[in-house]
Order: C-alpha cells, then structure tokens, then sequence
C-alpha cells in the first residue's frame, strides 16, 4: 500500500514540475506514472553503475557529480518515453533536483504515516 501512495504522490510531483520548470512538459497524470515508473526503474539499475564509473570525478567533486548523474538519468528517462519531455540538460537538472526534494519530502510524510498507524 505505501508503495502505490509514494508512487502515486511522486508521479504528482512530477507532474508539479511542468508547471514549476517551462522546460519540462508531461502529458497528462498517465505520462507522470509511467515517467516515475521508468525514472524509478533508471535509479535502480543504471544508477549505481555509473556511480561506480564516475566515482574517481565524484570524489574529485567532493559528490557533486552525483547531481550530473541523477540529471542525466531524468533527462534520459525523457529521451525514452512520449508523454515526458525535458527541453536541455539545465532543466534536467533543476527538474531532478527539485523532484528529489519533493522525494525526500513523499518519504519522510509516508513514514510517518504508515508508523503511526501500526502503533
């Protein structure tokens, strides 16, 4: 159940992005769900390899690479799909900077709500 809630409330977020950034247009709440569907699927597979591939530029960056990284793979989740459409790499990333707030933000909320409830 938590799983549906986050993934429902991330989609949201992401559709909220196209009317915070003009350079990221989603076609409707369905692009949105399938957007982060597949932007989830890119953090969970392709991610961890390029943070092992990069790690000598981001430890030379004290971690600011991993920001190209996580732009990268919002811009790429676009480059896949129709209904989700990122105009450059700036706002991709100013777009998967501000949805990983808005992440952190689904998270921390759905913790507390599903640990109340079993109290």
């Amino acid at each position: 159940m938590k799983t549906l809630f986050k993934w429902f409330l991330s989609a949201f977020a992401l559709m909220s992005l196209s009317y915070i950034d003009a350079g990221i247009t989603i076609n409707g709440f369905e692009s949105a769900m399938i957007a982060t569907l597949v932007i989830g699927c890119l953090n969970l597979i392709v991610r961890p390899v390029f943070v092992v591939l990069t790690l000598p530029v981001t430890l030379l960056t004290l971690g600011l690479f991993l920001f190209v990284i996580n732009a990268f793979l919002f811009w790429m989740a676009s480059a896949m799909l129709d209904g989700f459409q990122v105009q450059s790499f700036g706002h991709a990333l100013l777009g998967s900077l501000i949805y990983s707030l808005l992440s952190v933000f689904i998270d921390s909320a759905l913790e507390r709500l599903f640990s109340t409830q079993g109290q």
